[in-house]
């Protein structure tokens, strides 16, 4: 395995955040190259050596970001065989850290100025991990494209929330917060 240029790392970084500052103003689809490069400081021949075009830097972003989701979403089954609410730590819960993490993107997506397709982009990888979680319920589950739908729109809806109130509590306290709401609709 080839070990990683800190100078590739760092120019991605810089061309990742130039993207970020500039999607808070515009759409992907208004964005230049110029732009990016101008913000990032680097040269265009830098960019068009890492990515054929913006596209392609914004999906290596929010493959990125999503592979950190999907990490942080599966953390509280790492510590159990079988997640049970009643008895959910939520300590263990991750969630809304990577969010907290992300929350310049989360920002960006929730934003009402951008195309409602970010959300969606969003929602699928979601659904997605919902739907992987169901495993062997699959064949007793009737519909589990529905069940994960809910549950995604569940978990999405809180987060919606918590952005309008500009992340005012913290991860731990939507940690409880879920676990309570879960506990909750139980009983």
């Amino acid at each position: 395995m080839k070990p990683t240029d800190l100078r590739v790392v760092k120019t991605k970084e810089a061309l990742q955040e130039a993207l970020l500052t500039l999607l808070n103003q515009k759409t992907l689809i208004s964005i230049s190259v110029t732009e990016i490069c101008k913000l990032a400081k680097i040269n265009r021949g830098t960019f068009y050596s890492h990515y054929g075009q913006i596209e392609e830097l914004f999906e290596e972003y929010f493959k990125g970001i999503m592979k950190d989701l999907a990490s942080s979403y599966k953390e509280p089954y790492r510590h159990v065989r079988t997640l049970d609410p009643k008895h959910l730590n939520p300590g263990t819960i991750r969630i809304f850290h990577h969010i907290e993490k992300h929350k310049n993107f989360y920002r960006i997506v929730f934003s009402k100025q951008v195309p409602f397709s970010y959300y969606h982009l969003l929602y699928d990888q979601v659904c997605s991990l919902m739907k992987n979680d169901f495993g062997i319920y699959n064949q007793i589950i009737r519909a589990p494209s529905m069940v994960s739908a809910y549950q995604a729109n569940a978990i999405l809806g809180m987060v919606i929330e918590w952005h309008k109130e500009d992340f005012r509590q913290s991860a731990n306290e939507m940690n409880v917060l879920l676990v309570h709401i879960l506990n909750k609709n139980l009983s």
